[in-house]
């Protein structure tokens, strides 16, 4: 999910690199966020995008609609609407939830592009390139037979992007030298 407020660091042709080195091993890669329209295989993720509680070792389209009939039901818990579907003949229990604002999501395909230099002229590693098919501003989340509530891991991590933004908030010089005054005034009163 990528914070609107930095839209301008991320306008087109923005790229975003990580180094392997940098973070101690992993994968480096590019992100470009360019504002272009999504190839028609995106087309089922812009109308939705689900979090299943399993694994599918698939990766690429496929045709979900045909099989994965989501339906709402007359229940409602903690203010969130619960949905009711079928997977693989196992009943589903989830919740749409809006993107926090200030948000939103991108379905990213990666593209290998095998050994060789990052931006940062490093040659360790393998590294990809991310390029953006779709985004979105709701997702669907869902768990095998339990109603949703707003304790679900998946709504307390939206709790914590207030806490990312005021950690990363640059900091002005005279907010600093309160901070200071005020440090220091503590001192002296012990």
């Amino acid at each position: 999910m990528e914070d609107e407020r930095s839209s301008p660091r991320v306008s087109p042709p923005a790229t975003t690199t990580t180094s392997a080195a940098a973070h101690g091993g992993g994968v480096a890669g590019t992100i470009r966020l360019r504002r272009s329209p999504p190839p028609p295989s995106a087309a089922d993720a812009i109308g939705g995008v689900h979090l299943l509680p399993c694994s599918i070792k698939h990766n690429g389209p496929c045709a979900i609609s045909h099989y994965f009939k989501p339906r709402t039901t007359d229940v409602e818990v903690d203010g969130l609407s619960v949905e009711e579907a079928f997977f693989r003949g196992r009943k589903l229990l989830g919740a749409t939830v809006p993107i926090p604002d200030g948000y939103r999501g991108y379905i990213l395909e990666r593209k290998k592009l095998g050994k060789g230099k990052d931006a940062e002229g490093s040659t360790d590693g393998d590294f990809s390139s991310w390029a953006s098919r779709a985004e979105f501003r709701s997702v669907t989340y869902w768990d095998h037979d339990i109603l949703p509530s707003t304790d679900d891991p998946l709504l307390r991590c939206f709790h914590w992007f207030p806490v990312a933004n005021a950690l990363h908030k640059p900091v002005t010089a005279e907010e600093l030298a309160k901070a200071s005054k005020a440090v220091q005034d503590k001192k002296q009163l012990n």
